[in-house]
């Protein structure tokens, strides 16, 4: 993939571009001389707005965990019985992996090789056990069966979200929109797992 010559570059528009590189590539078969070409500048230039590619790996999987984890403090999320806000925490968390795709896609496939993967990861195990704790709160309070362990009902659940980064295009390619994916999953998921 290269891009055409450009005069400037925002941060932004840099991370873009690495995020969309990593994904094509794979982090560690990205260089900086992939990430230059790809963004038609020098690999200078690069460095005029960053230490180096695990920088743009930290800014782009910290874009995707900051994504996620402010779901968790929005008010859908903290009030009412658990099964409501488990409830609104998956429609978000699809929403916001359909939003944010190709950052959620980059940090789905970090596999621990840097500190930046590994603190990644570590993220996502956080996020997973909070979801977790609201899920057997649920229980606890009898709306959703408890002859699934909350942890497997959980990996099960994200397994289903996270599968769309695999098939799902914002550009139309899709079978569906994103609002029809957003309603499918929480009716898939929680006809499964209530009560």
């Amino acid at each position: 993939m290269t891009m055409p010559k450009r005069d400037t570059y925002t941060p932004e528009s840099l991370l873009a571009v690495a995020v969309e590189v990593f994904n094509e590539r794979g982090y560690d078969g990205t260089s900086m001389e992939h990430l230059s070409r790809a963004a038609g500048i020098s690999k200078s230039s690069i460095y005029h707005h960053v230490r180096g590619k695990e920088e743009l790996l930290h800014r782009a999987v910290g874009r995707a965990l900051e994504g996620l984890f402010g779901i968790l403090d929005e008010r859908g999320a903290c009030e009412g019985r658990a099964v409501r806000r488990l409830e609104y925490v998956t429609r978000r968390t699809t929403e916001v992996l359909m939003d944010e795709l190709p950052y959620v896609t980059l940090l789905l496939r970090v596999r621990g090789n840097t500190s930046t993967e590994r603190w990644a990861m570590e993220r996502r195990r956080e996020f997973d056990q909070r979801v977790s704790a609201l899920l057997k709160d649920a229980v606890a309070e009898g709306d959703l069966r408890a002859d699934v362990e909350a942890r497997l009902a959980t990996r099960l659940l994200f397994g289903m979200i996270n599968s769309l980064v695999e098939w799902y295009r914002p550009d139309g390619r899709a079978s569906a929109d994103a609002q029809q994916v957003v309603d499918a999953v929480v009716r898939l998921a929680f006809d499964g797992l209530r009560a």
